[in-house]
């Protein structure tokens, strides 16, 4: 015995109505990780050292780029609705900083408020030479390359 399933116009709206709407939820991320408040606290500057702050928090998300005397252990959470650019919700960084001996100098939390934007510049270098429009581009090596010398071609004896 063989069912059909007759598939009318209303029928195909729907599914298509619930495909796209699958396709535009929201997406909700998080990265990175912040230690608890009773994790930060049990470490003491002064008293412990890179060792102890490994073995209570584990490592770093991130080192200081030119000395390894800075410890990030960074968090975010972003969301993004289907292809439309992703949009942070919340970051946080603790940084712990470290003298010459090894030992914890200070630690510091920053928020999301303590960033700064920064504006890429969009500037274009300009260059020698001139411009192509788009006719020349598509049809500027037409007849610009022929067969004879380019090993190409074979000769039939």
């Amino acid at each position: 015995m063989v069912f059909r399933i007759p598939i009318n116009a209303r029928g195909l709206v729907f599914l298509l109505l619930g495909i796209s709407l699958f396709a535009c939820s929201l997406r909700i991320d998080s990265h990175g990780f912040i230690p608890d408040e009773e994790l930060i606290n049990v470490l003491k500057p002064g008293l412990d050292t890179r060792n102890t702050v490994a073995r209570v928090l584990g490592s770093p998300s991130a080192v200081s780029t030119f000395e390894d005397s800075t410890w990030y252990y960074i968090s975010k959470r972003t969301e993004q609705l289907a292809f439309f650019n992703e949009k942070v919700l919340d970051q946080q960084i603790l940084a712990i900083h470290f003298d010459e001996e090894g030992n914890i100098d200070d630690i510091k939390r920053y928020a999301m408020e303590d960033g700064r934007l920064i504006d890429p510049v969009t500037r274009t270098t300009p260059t020698s030479g001139r411009e192509l429009g788009f006719l020349e581009q598509l049809f500027g090596n037409l007849g610009r390359f022929n067969n004879t010398g380019s090993g190409n071609v074979v000769d039939d004896y």
